[in-house]
């Protein structure tokens, strides 16, 4: 009875977090490999297994419709591997043209994303159902642990940690889930592909 009454709590305690503190604002504009700020831009970097169309104006020959490989990188004809993986598209098509431009006076670059397929973030530890959850719109830490369910019996609440991993080295926050039900909701940060949320 006991357990079914503070996992009941629990979840209306998410939920209500949820409704009433919408996520933290981010901004954009970030360059790939930098450190950044924890509460990240929303503009959406690419990853493995995303679609993309590249498109050089007046080139059929470069206009290829591509999939980003495991490794994060596309091929192309003239300059062969790029890395992708990271990159926002504008970002990429920049370094796109910047290769071309030893074959091609002043190469006119576009990258559209046709579809996403990379994103997703990690809940390990004491909620409801631990796993991967794909990661397809801005998402904050409270929604993601009411899509998990909510804690179980023996959580730590106060201890969340919120792991990233950002300009190849891994960073950490800890979150304290009361902290992020308060007016301003401190630590209800935006997630980013592969982040994962360690709950005690």
């Amino acid at each position: 009875m006991v357990k079914a009454i503070w996992a009941v709590a629990c979840s209306v305690l998410v939920i209500f977090g949820v409704l009433f503190f919408p996520a933290v604002s981010a901004v954009a504009g970030e360059a790939p490999g930098t450190a950044g700020d924890f509460e990240g831009d929303t503009e959406y970097r690419l990853g493995p297994e995303d679609n993309l169309r590249i498109s050089v104006w007046d080139n059929k020959e470069l206009t290829l419709d591509l999939v980003v490989r495991p490794d994060g990188k596309i091929s192309m004809p003239l300059i062969q591997d790029v890395v992708a993986e990271g990159f926002t598209a504008p970002q990429l098509a920049a370094e796109i043209k910047s290769k071309l431009s030893a074959f091609i006076l002043n190469p006119e670059v576009s990258v559209i994303v046709l579809q996403v397929n990379s994103p997703k973030y990690y809940i390990m530890g004491a909620v409801a159902r631990p796993g991967t959850y794909p990661l397809r719109e801005e998402i904050s830490v409270l929604q993601a642990l009411a899509l998990a369910g909510g804690f179980t019996q023996f959580a730590s609440p106060k201890k969340i940690k919120l792991i990233r991993n950002m300009g190849g080295k891994q960073q950490i926050r800890k979150v304290n889930y009361y902290d992020m039900l308060e007016d301003g909701g401190r630590g209800n940060y935006l997630l980013r592909p592969s982040d994962t949320i360690v709950v005690p």
